[in-house]
């Protein structure tokens, strides 16, 4: 054993002889995006910091593996190689320590053991570290890398070291992380956490469902099911989650997220959902218990030519607009839905207002009283933009009670008002949640509205056509306005007579 061995051996016992904190681990993954400052833009750190994250945690659980079955065989290592004993196989020269004891074109190194590792697990790994341009030395240069393997190496990111929930929810800080670095178009892979959370809330998964999130980026609604069961105490392990996101960063992150937060039964593929949808059955589109999403806002070039003769069934209602895919999302959402299914999406505030050929397709969903609430959220929520957004709650099968009705809630004013970003507090969402599944009127917030409303509206959804203000006149009358003032007065003279006492003591 080398001394450079024995001095890494040595500092991987010494940092972890207890379980990391979530404290140490955002803080050892928000070190890692500060070696990268300057050569690499914030926008890029993911991906570079995500890829290498999960390197090190295979690796480190390949070791952990490896040990386990080494005991069990008294010492046998090729029986402790054996592929059965590990989760994931990583070849010859592909170890995290390899790359740790590469003194030169350390980036073409890590492209290798990278492509290795993906070339031996081609079922579940394929792709899944990106096309990061590792080798750039420009950006990367020898010295840069060292730095970053070096403070990757402090850990021991083993099972035993490290809760997949602890290291996964890290791995979700560290997505925020970025999505505040960066504040540029951040939403295309981070939606806050709390919309997440009223978003899971309202679908309800259980166990045994299948979820799909057609719009997945790195995977934080699909997880926020997983979450969901836990906290009812269900079994998740019985979930089945499938996503689609065209992002390559985005959806190898996904993956990574996924199998980060211990979760096995899982399909994400890259791709144009709107153009090519990845999930199919015997006559058509899959169809899923619980549908979610929130889409990329008003997306232009969407593929419309293909929509009026859309080979996937998916026109229901009508084809939206050229150069806003909005509705595309949702009818392709409601396709997905099988016939028992629910969903819910996230969609900018125009959607339930604009005219042509938008008006056109909401009337036809609400003919077919599939739409259950509408949403309003505050401004300024999003990163990236400061425009409030709405949720949208579908179900196929309505309750009788709810059957041509849709609830319309205003919360637009249930959030905190920050410096530079709004916040939804748990407090608002639970307020939220009450409301929707009371469904009933509540004066300035909250009103069901019949067949008849929408149709008075010419189903117009703009939630201030149902949901009016009563502004409250706390105006003074007459007598008490004069009352104030000649109080006001009084005090007035008697501050100015004051003032005069106190300046003649200096004059």
């Amino acid at each position: 054993m080398n001394i450079f061995t024995h001095q890494q051996e040595f500092l991987t016992y010494s940092m972890t002889k207890t379980k990391l904190s979530l404290f140490q681990l955002e803080q050892y993954l928000a070190k890692a995006a500060w070696i990268l400052k300057g050569p690499v833009d914030a926008s890029d750190y993911k991906v570079y910091i995500f890829p290498l994250l999960f390197f090190k945690r295979i690796s480190d659980v390949y070791d952990e593996e490896y040990k386990i079955a080494l005991e069990e065989s008294e010492g046998d290592e090729d029986y402790a190689n054996l592929p059965e004993f590990h989760r994931f196989i990583i070849p010859e020269h592909c170890h995290w320590n390899d790359i740790r004891e590469t003194t030169t074109n350390v980036g073409l190194a890590i492209e290798k053991a990278l492509r290795g590792i993906e070339q031996n697990n081609q079922e579940y790994l394929y792709g899944i570290f990106g096309d990061a341009q590792w080798s750039n030395k420009n950006k990367l240069p020898d010295h840069l890398l060292i730095d970053l393997i070096e403070h990757f190496s402090q850990f021991n990111l083993s099972n035993s070291k490290v809760d997949s929930d602890l290291l996964g929810n890290a791995y979700e800080y560290l997505i925020k992380h970025f999505a505040d670095l960066t504040n540029k178009k951040a939403g295309e892979f981070y939606t806050p956490r709390s919309v997440v959370h009223l978003l899971g809330l309202i679908l309800d998964p259980h166990e045994g469902e299948t979820i799909y999130d057609p719009a997945c980026g790195t995977g934080g609604m699909l997880l926020e099911c997983v979450d969901h069961l836990k906290d009812n105490n269900e079994d998740y392990r019985t979930l089945k989650l499938y996503g689609q996101e065209k992002n390559l960063t985005s959806s190898s992150i996904a993956r990574m997220n996924m199998f980060l937060h211990g979760i096995e039964d899982f399909q994400i593929v890259r791709g144009d959902t709107l153009r090519n949808p990845a999930f199919f059955e015997a006559d058509g589109l899959k169809t899923f218990d619980c549908v979610i999403a929130n889409p990329p806002f008003s997306l232009k070039e969407w593929g419309a030519e293909n929509w009026a003769n859309d080979p996937f069934g998916r026109n229901i209602a009508g084809v939206p607009p050229s150069g806003n895919g909005d509705m595309a999302w949702v009818q392709h959402m409601i396709k997905s839905m099988n016939s028992t299914g629910r969903m819910t999406v996230v969609l900018p505030h125009g959607a339930l207002f604009r005219k042509g050929a938008e008006g056109k397709i909401r009337k036809a969903l609400l003919e077919q009283d599939i739409l259950e609430a509408v949403i309003g959220l505050g401004p300024n929520i999003f990163y990236g933009t400061q425009l409030a957004a709405c949720v949208m709650v579908f179900k196929q099968n309505k309750d009788e009670t709810k059957k041509d009705k849709v609830l319309f809630i205003d919360a637009s004013e249930h959030i905190r008002v920050g410096k530079a970003q709004n916040h939804l507090e748990s407090t608002h969402i639970d307020q939220i949640f009450n409301w929707l599944i009371s469904y009933k009127d509540v004066e300035n917030y909250a009103k069901v509205a019949t067949k008849e409303d929408l149709l008075e509206n010419g189903y117009n959804l703009n939630i201030p056509l149902y949901v009016e203000k009563n502004i409250e006149d706390n105006l003074p009358s007459i007598e008490e306005a004069l009352a104030d003032l000649k109080t006001a007065w009084n005090e007035s003279l008697k501050a100015e007579k004051k003032f005069k006492t106190i300046l003649k003591d200096f004059i």
